[in-house]
């Protein structure tokens, strides 16, 4: 294990690590520069052009914020409604599958097996399967369960149970991998004394599981922040309800002559997941590894 640390980190492997990173980002660096440039030389110049006539601008921010000048942006208003999505279809699959996970792990019942491996099983499933399935339901009925027949912005609704849906097997097999990794001496010792699941849950093991949760919640945040299918097909794609990525995918116009806003509509869109995950990265990674080795 040693050899190999070493000879990943030789200064061959650490240079073509930073060139690849170099050339990864070039890009992003091309299309923030490109946000800050006019809508002329953006459609007449290269990017790297700026850094020999450096000619800045606010405008394109300007439009696709609030509508300024030809008033084909406001994506301040979609910013709100992708909130109000992200948030719920957060803490819902997160709540669940911590339940769903500790009773995997520390309550004995039959068919606990069986579940466990259905669980990792659902994984495989593809999300656009069940958009049909799920459609049908919302305006049909299915079996027992009736229509939603939803409008407006009761329609936020389809889209976070849809998310909590497409979430659920993922966050219960890693908090599951997470929870079934804790001392058992610490969990007998707990109800020896007298300690109740509800004890068990919320003051000895929801503590010890706050890096798996809080590394599901990113993935799950990352995931529904910048989701599109989802969002299009089940909250209408109207003003009310769509989130910030279905007004992305129309803010460079009906033939694509206005892909200068797009430049700066990415980046407000990336603004809070990029905040999201460098405040919480390292929860992330530790999240990513629990479970994985004990001891």
């Amino acid at each position: 294990m040693n050899g190999v640390r070493e000879r990943l980190a030789s200064r061959a492997l650490t240079t073509v690590a930073v060139l690849i990173a170099v050339l990864w980002t070039t890009p992003t660096l091309g299309l923030l520069l490109s946000s800050f440039r006019p809508e002329a030389e953006v459609k007449t110049t290269g990017w790297w052009t700026v850094f020999g006539a450096p000619h800045l601008t606010l405008d394109n921010y300007g439009e696709v914020l609030s509508g300024a000048g030809n008033g084909s942006g406001r994506l301040a208003e979609h910013f709100v409604n992708s909130v109000v999505i992200t948030v719920p279809s957060v803490l819902f699959p997160l709540v669940l599958a911590f339940l769903a996970a500790y009773a995997l792990a520390w309550i004995d019942f039959r068919g606990r097996d069986a579940l466990v491996v259905g669980v990792f099983a659902l994984q495989v499933v593809p999300l656009q399967m069940a958009l049909v399935p799920l459609l049908k339901l919302f305006s049909e009925g299915w079996l027992f369960l009736p229509a939603w027949h939803l409008t407006g912005p009761a329609r936020f609704g389809q889209v976070w149970f849809a998310h909590t849906a497409f979430a659920l097997p993922f966050g219960v097999f890693l908090l599951h991998n997470f929870l079934a990794a804790l001392p058992r001496e610490l969990i007998e010792a707990a109800r020896v004394d007298g300690a109740s699941h509800r004890t068990l849950l919320l003051r000895i093991v929801l503590p010890l599981a706050r890096p798996a949760l809080v590394g599901f919640a990113v993935i799950q945040f990352l995931w529904v922040w910048n989701d599109l299918l989802v969002a299009l097909t089940l909250s209408g794609g109207t003003a009310e309800t769509a989130p910030m990525t279905v007004r992305l995918a129309s803010l460079a116009g009906t033939y694509g002559n206005d892909w200068q806003r797009l430049t700066a509509g990415a980046f407000v869109a990336a603004l809070v997941p990029l905040l999201v995950f460098f405040s919480l990265g390292r929860h992330l990674a530790r999240g990513l590894l629990a479970g994985s080795v004990k001891g």
